[in-house]
């Protein structure tokens, strides 16, 4: 029997613990799916009733901006934390209670009657996001059995479907009865608090055995692939980030500012923008669940270069297409950009196992604050210049994937254990 050779870097040259779960749990993996389809369907609904907002409160881009900022802030500073804490002291409950303080939070929006109760509204919303995302990430782990990548995609392509369903329930609920109408959408999340209870029932039982961090600070669960020198981890890592800030910062272009891009350009109505923003997320939904199983299969530095280098083409031509090319366009870009981040996530972990909550949560938060000061920076750019104009500065950003060639293969690294 050949085993994995120890290093004398540390924990990152040992061999595994064995998984906690040797099966793929399916009930769990789809119940988590379906709950993370419930709370980012209430983000995008936010997000898909600013024009409604914009008109009601009188704002201008840059407050629009301030109120992707102060939802996704909110969401990212916090997601490290939660992240880092229940590595350390597990909390299988808190699910059911993050998903409580949405309901809150979407309550309060169907109220709001000034745009600072609309900044504190959103802000619960960002706090329960910061509480779902990295610790059903940690389930979603928890249940892959040895199948990681496909258990994010099917994580992930819930999230990714709910965002395609807000700007459908926008136009065709919210836009004709109004801000209160938002407040029916509070029995979506009442759900999501029964669904994770059970699901927190289940993670009660399974977590004692998961790899955890040592209170020095030393992981206590050892690398599944063999010894990365601290300089290549570090060096892996800044691209992560790197590739991070590139996809949502582009990302957030076409989700804060999509409809008022289609409205200026090609005078649509709100709704008729609205369908076009549904068509790009459900690409993007799509998109998610293909680039996890995909990775499993031909590794995923593989998927996350051709995922965010690959879609540059596209992006660049944006901003010159008609209406009928717009539409195929940003189609193409969603499914194509969407495959990289639960490569990206299962790398990262990888990279730093025994640290799946603060992993999730560093890239969970990223990816919220990147959306958030996108949001915030390009609604000021727009301000200044024009829609359009933002349209062809962020095409560019894509060319940032080509730092993808600086990734280590991990799944050449893995030790043979006969």
């Amino acid at each position: 029997m050949s085993t994995a050779s120890t290093s004398p870097r540390g924990t990152l040259g040992e061999q595994a613990p064995p998984n906690l779960v040797e099966t793929t749990v399916f009930p769990v993996l789809f119940a988590i799916s379906f709950c993370h389809l419930l709370n980012d369907m209430v983000q995008s609904l936010i997000v898909a009733i600013y024009p409604m907002l914009k008109a009601s409160y009188h704002l201008d881009f840059s407050q629009v901006g301030l109120i992707s900022l102060t939802y996704q802030s909110t969401a990212s500073l916090l997601q490290p934390a939660v992240g880092l804490y229940t590595d350390y002291r597990p909390r299988p409950y808190s699910l059911s209670l993050g998903m409580g303080c949405t309901w809150l939070g979407l309550l309060s929006v169907s109220r709001a009657h000034s745009f600072p109760m609309l900044l504190v509204s959103v802000a619960l919303v960002g706090m329960g996001s910061a509480v779902f995302h990295p610790e059903s990430s940690r389930v979603a782990r928890m249940a892959s059995g040895t199948q990681h990548g496909l258990a994010q995609s099917i994580f992930q392509v819930g999230g990714n479907a709910g965002a395609s369903v807000g700007p459908l329930l926008a136009a065709f609920l919210v836009a004709p009865r109004g801000q209160g109408s938002v407040a029916w959408l509070s029995l979506a999340t009442f759900l999501a608090i029964v669904v994770l209870t059970w699901v927190g029932g289940w993670y009660q039982r399974n977590h004692r055995a998961l790899p955890r961090p040592h209170p020095s600070g030393r992981a206590a669960s050892h690398a599944i692939h063999a010894a990365l020198s601290r300089c290549q981890i570090t060096l892996a890592l800044a691209v992560l980030l790197a590739l991070i800030f590139s996809k949502y910062f582009y990302l957030s272009s076409i989700g804060s500012y999509y409809t008022f891009y289609l409205i200026g350009k090609f005078h649509l109505s709100v709704q008729s923008a609205q369908i076009h923003l549904f068509l790009f997320l459900g690409a993007a939904a799509a998109g998610t669940f293909a680039g996890g199983p995909i990775g499993d299969r031909i590794g995923r530095k593989y998927v996350i270069w051709g995922s965010i280098l690959g879609v540059l083409p596209f992006t660049l031509l944006l901003p010159y297409a008609n209406l009928f090319w717009t539409s195929i366009l940003t189609v193409v870009i969603g499914l194509v950009i969407a495959s990289a981040f639960s490569a990206i996530l299962v790398y990262a972990h990888e990279l730093f196992p025994g640290r799946v909550g603060m992993i999730s949560g560093l890239f969970f938060g990223l990816a919220f604050g990147m959306s958030g000061v996108g949001a915030a920076v390009l609604g000021r750019l727009a301000d200044r210049t024009s829609i359009g104009f933002v349209y062809h500065v962020c095409s560019f950003l894509p060319a940032i994937g080509i730092l993808a060639a600086w990734l280590p293969n991990l799944e050449r690294r893995q030790p043979v254990v006969a």
